[in-house]
């Protein structure tokens, strides 16, 4: 076996990307992480709810059902065992009106099929006995629900690879790769300093630009990429003391989970993500958006003041169906699905990613042929 400058090349440095790493650290695997922006975090991973999910809804069998509630299971010991500041919060699935209550029952059973731990319909008394300022006839609690420090994660993560004598360098986009004759990948690094790296096996995991990426990968079959499309989410932050101890959603609506509300870590509301298709980066949060809000927000929490809500941020999500498309899972594609040795490309990795991040991470060792850890 030729040698090589590290064992393993992960393409990405978000929450997904770092975790892959991490994998294969944890199995003794030397790891470069290659990030094209100048630092860790800066894409989907920067711009989302930091919402630790339970796993509620997503299909039986699905990768991320299954992912979901496996890294929400990892992912609280991994942060309290190193100081990352995360809130066990809870969570409330509120429904109003018959048809609401009725969508209750169907994600309770689903949550349940999931292995979701600790689920429960509770009467409209008993969610107002836990959030007076609550306005529903019904609700689910998922008490395994939370918040959490995404970047202080990450960091975590980054520490973890380095510790195993890996590294993550920033500001190298990754500009291609061959196969070698014999096994492993050449990789193309570019920056102020473009190299070629040697690398036993490669993954892919760049968040918005997978397709991208798996293009410019010699022998990546082009009928493998699947389409892609930019599901654009706003948020807005509560001017205000925070109504609520736990996570407030509503069922959820076609191709997301819905406009929901969460109390961050340092006390503050913030209501979103909406979902509005786009065809480019825009992270731009139009003010006349709130008005879409004020009404929505108003269905469980009625008494919201006029001009509470200011514009906050933007996220965009990489996902794989289009409006008016069903939901669709994510992809880990490995030899099996493209026909390289010693590649997993990951695509449509969107929420829960960020809870699911770590037992992706699992997975894709797997994929690849590693042992367990």
């Amino acid at each position: 076996m030729a040698d090589f400058d590290f064992d393993a090349l992960v393409v990405g440095a978000g929450a997904v990307g770092l975790a892959c790493g991490y994998a294969l650290a944890r199995r003794g695997l030397t790891a470069v992480v290659l990030e094209a922006d100048q630092a860790i975090g800066q894409g989907v991973s920067s711009r989302n709810s930091e919402v630790i999910h339970g796993g509620l809804y997503y299909p039986t069998g699905s990768l991320k059902a299954r992912l979901c509630v496996q890294g929400r299971r990892m992912l609280y010991p991994f942060l309290e065992a190193r100081n990352v500041a995360f809130d066990r919060c809870g969570k409330l699935v509120v429904a109003n009106g018959p048809e609401e209550v009725a969508r209750l029952e169907p994600i309770l059973a689903q949550a349940q099929t999931n292995d979701v731990e600790g689920m429960a319909l509770l009467t409209k008394a008993q969610a107002l006995a836990l959030e007076p300022n609550l306005s529903c006839d019904a609700a689910l609690i998922s008490p395994q629900s939370g918040v959490f420090d995404s970047h202080g994660y990450m960091l975590a993560l980054q520490g973890e690879i380095e510790a195993a004598g890996g590294a993550v360098v920033v500001s190298t986009p990754f500009e291609g790769a061959e196969p070698l004759v014999g096994g492993g990948w050449k990789v193309r690094a570019g920056g102020a300093e473009p190299t070629t790296l040697t690398v036993r096996l490669l993954i892919t995991a760049p968040g918005l630009s997978a397709q991208a990426v798996a293009g410019e990968i010699e022998g990546f079959p082009k009928a493998e990429i699947p389409a892609g499309h930019y599901g654009k989410g706003r948020y807005f932050r509560l001017q205000g003391k925070a109504p609520f101890a736990r996570l407030i959603y509503p069922p959820p609506i076609p191709g997301a989970l819905g406009t929901h509300y969460r109390r961050d870590l340092g006390g503050q509301a913030v209501f979103g993500p909406d979902l509005i298709f786009v065809d480019e980066l825009d992270y731009s949060v139009e003010p006349d958006a709130a008005a879409g809000f004020y009404a929505y927000v108003r269905k469980f929490w009625p008494a919201l003041p006029d001009d509470a809500l200011t514009p906050d941020y933007a996220g965009i999500r990489p996902k794989l169906h289009g409006p008016g498309e069903p939901h669709s899972d994510f992809r880990i594609d490995g030899p099996e699905a493209h026909g390289l040795e010693g590649l997993v490309a990951l695509f449509g990795i969107e929420s829960p990613g960020l809870t699911s991040s770590l037992a992706i991470g699992e997975e894709v060792a797997l994929r690849l042929g590693l042992a367990k850890a």
